[in-house]
């Protein structure tokens, strides 16, 4: 278990969900993984890096829904600007899950 925090500290992550629009092989980053276009609704289009490549494949992406972190600071990862993060389950073998919601919600809704 990690520290423990406030609610109000809980409130300071901007989580919120989107949906993948595009997913394309990262072929210049340096760790396996995809390039993501994300509409997160009103706070618009964003893209981000992901490292899914051993639970997923592109074109399985598109339309899935993600919880992403929106308010981190955008990261220059090769070529593109990650301006999200995708939240994920690490397995024990390194792999990722994605975080998602288990019904379609509007595109931005908050996650609280």
């Amino acid at each position: 278990m990690t520290d423990q925090i406030e609610f109000k500290d809980f409130l300071k992550i901007d989580l919120r969900v989107g949906t993948i629009t595009n997913a394309k092989v990262f072929k210049e980053a340096k760790k396996s993984a995809y390039k993501l276009i994300i509409d997160l609704g009103d706070l618009g289009i964003k893209k981000s890096s992901a490292q899914i490549t051993d639970q997923y494949e592109p074109p399985e992406l598109i339309g899935k829904q993600v919880i992403c972190v929106c308010n981190f600071a955008k990261k220059q990862i090769g070529p593109i600007q990650s301006e999200v993060l995708v939240t994920g389950f690490v397995l024990d073998d390194k792999s990722v899950i994605l975080a998602s919601a288990d019904k379609k919600v509007p595109n931005g809704s908050r996650l609280l």
